[in-house]
């Protein structure tokens, strides 16, 4: 039997076109996990290129690359300003966040990330961290839980899993993936069984490793350390992570709020050079199915928010 990958990068080749890579340009790749990016990336890169790769997961530095020109970064992409200045690259031609789960996560029973192996409900991507889902599942009120469930995992029964979650554990823990699933099932429309499941446990991922807030603060800080006409480049694999991306590039603010001067021109830094989202075809789905759900866009900091502005 052969070995799980660690992780297929989805949307490869127009991931790579999007960036525009410059053989002497340095670029980031905030989501290593496996590799297959980065490598894709060092392959266009000369001997004056240069990247760097963020993953605060211990396991994947492991896959780190053995090239002069590569730096693996050992920390969380909402961070990314600050690394990039300790590292000396303040300023940047091209970013990369592929904001999905590694196979290696969720085929790791260990992990806690699939509902599909029992085992403990941990789900921390950064093993450091100090609360696991389980110990959100077992702490949290029932409105935060509720909450989450809702809005990160975009559940009409998010509520009432909620209250039978809390009801339970004033008897005995939910602390494993079997017990969460068992509390689950009467809230789980059977004719979406996977769906919904994969939906809850989303949101308890969302929630426990903070991934909104995190692409937030990194989404700002892109802004900063691109130069002008360097590429952002995104890979989002749910609603809210891709509304919040698009109205990113699509605005410059997170707010998604259209702004512009006092003659009527738009005021945002980014061009948004992909009207819809990049998606994968039939083939590559076939190659990969967690590909299935992916989305691309890609856009560029603009030179001067009116480029033909000769004042």
């Amino acid at each position: 039997m052969s070995e799980q990958p660690y992780h297929i990068p989805a949307l490869l080749e127009p991931t790579l076109n999007g960036l525009n890579i410059k053989p002497d340009g340095t670029y980031v790749d905030v989501t290593f996990g496996g590799g297959g990016h980065s490598r894709a990336i060092m392959s266009r890169l000369g001997d004056g290129g240069r990247l760097l790769s963020f993953d605060q997961d211990s396991d994947a530095i492991a896959n780190a690359i053995d090239d002069p020109r590569f730096t693996f970064v050992y920390g969380n992409f909402r961070f990314l300003r600050n690394f990039l200045r300790f590292y000396g690259a303040d300023h940047v031609d091209g970013i990369l966040a592929d904001l999905g789960v590694s196979f290696h996560h969720f085929d790791d029973p260990d992990r806690g990330f699939s509902f599909r192996f029992d085992g403990p409900l941990d789900m921390r991507m950064n093993q450091r961290a100090d609360h696991t889902a389980a110990w959100l599942l077992n702490n949290a009120s029932e409105d935060e839980l509720g909450r989450l469930f809702t809005l990160y995992g975009e559940l009409r029964q998010g509520r009432r899993l909620a209250r039978a979650i809390v009801k339970e554990r004033a008897t005995s823990p939910v602390d494993t993936v079997e017990r969460l699933t068992a509390l689950a099932a009467p809230f789980i429309d059977r004719r979406r069984e996977k769906k919904e499941l994969a939906q809850v446990f989303q949101a308890l991922r969302i929630e426990v490793n903070h991934e909104i807030d995190a692409l937030q603060a990194f989404l700002q800080q892109s802004l900063e350390v691109l130069k002008p006409g360097g590429r952002l480049a995104i890979i989002t694999y749910h609603s809210l992570e891709d509304r919040l991306v698009k109205n990113f590039m699509r605005t410059g603010n997170l707010e998604g709020e259209v702004r512009q001067d006092f003659y009527g021109r738009n005021l945002s830094p980014l061009k948004l050079l992909t009207s819809r989202p990049v998606v994968p075809d039939d083939d590559e789905i076939e190659r990969n199915p967690r590909s299935r759900s992916a989305k691309l866009r890609i856009a560029e900091k603009l030179a001067s928010i009116h480029p033909n502005d000769k004042s």
